[in-house]
């Protein structure tokens, strides 16, 4: 079960969200020729959004004080599809797997033994790192890629932004008419392993550095 059939009265880490906006600020590089402070929409743009729905990625005890963090959901990209292990259930992108079942079958044959072989020792392992697939439901709406009708959506990790609204107190004292799905406790598990596995990898030069 991916979704909680009873949600709580309080907004959780992982909730999909409807009715808050996104705000993502666009520049060509640092603001740090003089003058320091430009003047408006100089060297900046700030792009608005509606998202048909966001997701909670404020940790559960980190709800409230009129800030939360969120991040919108978005279409799945139609590169999942060439993977057969990921066309019958999307939401195994979430799960750690086997190095086979990590690219198409195709691309697997491409790999020298040697290759193969120190993918396999690796063992199982996430890919696709920065993002977290929901399971397909009737609130939202569906989509054509390559043909086929579908309606799972995910989240990236990278487009998490910060939101100040008046009424989110405490995790109780929220809007809670803007809750539209909870994600079980499973979920919400897979949720919170795969967003800490992404910030936490340790980089390759830091790990020379280590050995």
């Amino acid at each position: 079960m991916f979704y909680q059939r009873k949600m709580d009265q309080a907004l959780r880490f992982g909730d999909v969200l409807r009715g808050y906006i996104s705000a993502t600020p666009n520049i060509k590089e640092p603001l740090i020729k003089e003058p320091i402070w430009p003047a408006l929409n100089e060297g900046y743009t700030i792009g608005i959004n509606l998202p048909i729905f966001t997701v909670v990625l404020s940790p559960c005890c980190s709800i409230g004080k009129k800030t939360i963090a969120l991040t919108p959901l978005i279409k799945l990209q139609s590169d999942f599809f060439k993977n057969p292990y990921f066309a019958e259930d999307f939401t195994r992108i979430n799960r750690k797997m086997e190095p086979e079942k990590s690219v198409p079958p195709d691309k697997w044959a491409e790999f020298s033994q040697a290759q193969k072989r120190t993918r396999i020792e690796e063992g199982q392992t996430y890919v696709l790192v920065n993002l977290f697939v929901y399971e397909k439901h009737d609130l939202f709406p569906k989509y054509t890629i390559r043909t086929q009708e579908i309606n799972y959506y995910m989240i990236d990790f990278r487009n998490t932004y910060k939101l100040n609204c008046q009424e989110i107190i405490t995790p109780q004292r929220s809007p809670l008419d803007s809750k539209c799905l909870q994600l079980s406790t499973g979920a919400r598990s897979e949720l919170r392993d795969k967003i800490a596995f992404y910030y936490t990898r340790v980089p390759v030069e830091d790990k020379i550095l280590e050995d």
